[in-house]
């Protein structure tokens, strides 16, 4: 069974390197600022200790006053994960950098949100519409889509 880290314990491992980027660590999840997220995946990835070498998955929630992007992380070795969030502000072009260059699973996943949220992932190497045509007018899965 996967043990689910907690993001205090998490945080404190971070705190060295990013302790002015972690805005909040809780029980389930960690949040930082959205400039630093490819810098901290890198740094649970490539930690020894850690080893988040799996990317479980990428979503998004409009909140409507901001989004939100969720990264769930997995070592296989170690056999734990962590949540990681972020928040992003503003509704004409939400953006938040990539991380496929950490991980190519995030290639789709980060389209996906794209496509259906309007969030913006900066640096991903084809940030097209992935489910709708080009030229589809708004984003389905935003609280405020009609």
């Amino acid at each position: 069974m996967t043990v689910a880290l907690t993001g205090k314990e998490v945080a404190a491992k971070l705190e060295q390197q990013f302790a002015s980027d972690i805005t909040e660590s809780f029980n389930h999840f960690i949040l930082v600022k959205k400039e630093v997220i490819p810098d901290i995946i890198s740094f649970l990835k490539t930690e020894p200790n850690l080893d988040f070498n799996f990317l479980n998955y990428i979503t998004a929630v409009d909140y409507l006053d901001y989004f939100e992007v969720v990264y769930q992380l997995t070592s296989l070795k170690y056999n734990h994960s962590i949540v990681i969030k972020t928040h992003c502000y503003g509704r004409e072009n939400p953006s938040v950098p990539s991380i496929v260059d950490l991980y190519s699973t995030a290639n789709v996943q980060e389209r996906e949100i794209y496509d259906l949220m309007g969030i913006i992932f900066d640096s991903h190497p084809n940030m097209t519409r992935m489910f709708l045509w080009e030229g589809f007018e708004g984003y389905p899965q935003r609280k405020d889509y009609l």
